[in-house]
């Protein structure tokens, strides 16, 4: 990998809009990913929601965590800039990551995970332990854990009330019907539109359909042994979290040990996204510590 990107004229940091699309061959196929940040210390690894693509990270989040740490973000196969096809199963998601993350030389990583990102956190860290430092899961739950399997049904009426208000479904999925929840909605959609040149991929349907099949299936899969994890463990949502709802972070808080929990009051799904600046600051104090 290379140096830290850096703007040629001031020699500040890249920021996340402006950063490199890259990609690397695993297995034959193209990952897609963005390296943004200082090349010192242990690089943290962020994997998104269903139908993710590199540009619904939120740069102000990227942004902040990239001030003092390496920050990789990614596409999962058959995604965006990755090639092949989108897997069913959350187990492929993290296969296919413990593959990338160890292609791209890193031997110890902190791992975040957002939604599907958590599910696929979950596992990368219980397959490889010996390649996560410290993990965040966020916005996410167990297998097994309660509603994930209803991610479809929750989400279909306010998708399509997305397309008939002409809104972004993510306005009603991830933030509260507030006033705190609307605004930090309208902010929260304005940041993911700041990237105006070599914006990534819109997701196919076919593989927005194939990943919401592993969200199911992960919802109907037996528990598993989360006591297994030794790492420190960050985990953060809102208070009202309909799309992984809220109850299953105290579950992994009371199943994983050495957890910490914080839920944010009046918010959602995107609880992070709402408070960012706090999120940023507590995420790199836990990954500091």
């Amino acid at each position: 990998m290379s140096s830290m990107q850096t703007n040629s004229r001031s020699g500040s940091p890249t920021l996340f809009i402006d950063a490199a699309n890259q990609s690397i061959t695993v297995n034959g196929i193209p990952f897609a990913f963005r390296d943004v940040g200082p090349t010192i210390g242990v690089p943290l690894v962020l994997f998104n929601h269903w139908g993710a693509v590199l540009d619904n990270f939120d740069p102000a989040i990227i942004d902040g965590l990239a001030q003092t740490r390496r920050v990789i973000t990614t596409d999962y196969r058959g995604i965006g800039g990755s090639g092949g096809t989108a897997p069913i199963t959350v187990g492929e998601m993290a296969d296919d990551a413990i593959q990338l993350i160890r292609a791209l030389g890193f031997k110890t990583v902190d791992v975040l995970g957002f939604s599907l990102g958590g599910f696929v956190a979950q596992d990368i860290a219980l397959k490889a332990p010996e390649l996560v430092r410290r993990l965040i899961l966020t916005g996410t739950g167990p297998a097994g854990g309660n509603g994930i399997d209803k991610v479809g049904t929750v989400s279909w009426p306010l998708m399509l009330k997305g397309l008939l208000t002409l809104r972004d479904p993510k306005f009603y999925l991830f933030f509260t019907s507030t006033p705190n929840g609307r605004r930090a909605a309208s902010q929260y959609l304005q940041r993911l539109k700041a990237r105006k040149k070599n914006r990534d991929k819109s997701p196919t349907p076919g593989a927005f359909l194939r990943q919401l099949k592993a969200i199911t299936a992960w919802g109907k899969q037996s528990p598993q042994n989360l006591g297994r994890l030794r790492m420190p463990t960050l985990i953060v949502n809102g208070d009202n979290d309909i799309m992984v709802p809220s109850v299953n972070s105290s579950e992994l808080a009371k199943r994983i040990p050495n957890a910490q929990l914080l839920i944010y009051e009046d918010a959602g799904h995107g609880g992070i996204f709402q408070h960012y600046a706090d999120f940023v600051a507590k995420a790199l104090a836990f990954l500091d510590a």
